[in-house]
Order: structure tokens, then C-alpha cells, then sequence
């Protein structure tokens, strides 16, 4: 299983941010990175700075953290290209035509990803893909 540390996430965003930057060949998770990178304006800049793989991103005071939410992109991106958990890509796809938009149907699938991994942690449990799926699917509906 991949585990990266949290210095070779930062690194990896960062290198893929100046690689699409610069033109330079992208693997194909690089390139999936960079179409949310793209997505995501307001990251462009923090990802170009020299010191952005040491800053903190407090949600205490109201910092989202670019690495995090990229992180998530990636792994919603990766759930739906092969539909696990089974159902995923068909309830994406009513959220996404609900919201109007696939990055408005990401953000809310985001919202259940969070929820789903901070019951993880607090209960110490594995992630439960039932309330996984069941929450993108009330969203959905």
C-alpha cells in the first residue's frame, strides 16, 4: 500500500504544479494531480513558493489546507475510476448533475470523505464505505 509522508505529498504537488508550469511530461497520476491543480486557482501561487511544503494550515483559524484538499480530489478521482465503492460513479454522476458541475459534485463527495475518515479515527475503526456511499447518496438525491 501507498503511504506517502506528508513531505512527499507537499513535494509531489509541488513538483507537478512546476512540471505543468514548465511543460515538462507528466505521469499519468502527475497529470490527474495537475487537472486539480488547474482547478484550483488559488493554490497556483502557494505551490510555486519556495517555502510552501513547510507552512501550517491551521483549521482553527480558517485555513484549508491545498494539500489536503488535493489529496482528497485525487482519492474521489481514483474511487471513481474504478467504482469502489460500488455505486460511486452513479451517484456522482446524479450529484454532479444536481450541483451542476463535476468539481461542485467532488466538493461534496469531499464533505462525506472527511466525515467518513474523522469517524475512522475517533472510533478507531476502519472507514465504513456503507455510510460512505450512503452519505454522497442522500446528497445526491
Amino acid at each position: 500500500m501507498f503511504n506517502p509522508s506528508q513531505t512527499e505529498v507537499r513535494q509531489f504537488f509541488c513538483e507537478t504544479w512546476h512540471k505543468q508550469s514548465t511543460g515538462a511530461l507528466l505521469t499519468p497520476l502527475e497529470n490527474m494531480a495537475a487537472h486539480w491543480i488547474s482547478e484550483h486557482p488559488e493554490y497556483h501561487k502557494l505551490l510555486s513558493a519556495a517555502d510552501a511544503q513547510q507552512q501550517s494550515y491551521l483549521p482553527e483559524q480558517g485555513q484549508t489546507n491545498p494539500f489536503l484538499h488535493l489529496s482528497m480530489h485525487l482519492a474521489i478521482s481514483e474511487q471513481l475510476s474504478i467504482d469502489q465503492p460500488p455505486g460511486i460513479c452513479a451517484a456522482y454522476e446524479r450529484l454532479a448533475v444536481k450541483l451542476g458541475t463535476a468539481h461542485a459534485a467532488q466538493h461534496s463527495i469531499m464533505e462525506c470523505l472527511g466525515e467518513t475518515l474523522w469517524q475512522a479515527q475517533r472510533n478507531q475503526a476502519p472507514l465504513d464505505s456503507t455510510a460512505y456511499l450512503a452519505c454522497i447518496k442522500r446528497r445526491a438525491s
